[in-house]
């Protein structure tokens, strides 16, 4: 058990920490090909939210940062 958590805990904050990269790197990707100033501005702030988001995520994971 990390932080409390149930191995089943551990495996949901795993898959969820997956999603969110996938996410992520789409946000990142897709703002490169953005023209509209606009659009570009929201896929720069999702991609650098779920960066914020994944860090937050990992400290639940073993030999996350909290946790060496």
């Amino acid at each position: 058990m990390q932080n409390g958590l149930g191995q089943h805990e551990v495996l949901e904050v795993h898959e969820l920490a997956m999603f969110k990269s996938v996410c992520t790197t789409k946000s990142f990707t897709m703002s490169s090909l953005a023209q509209d100033p606009e659009l570009k501005a929201l896929l720069d702030a999702d991609a650098q939210s779920g960066q914020q988001q994944l860090q937050q995520l990992k400290q639940f994971l073993p030999g996350g940062e909290s946790n060496q």
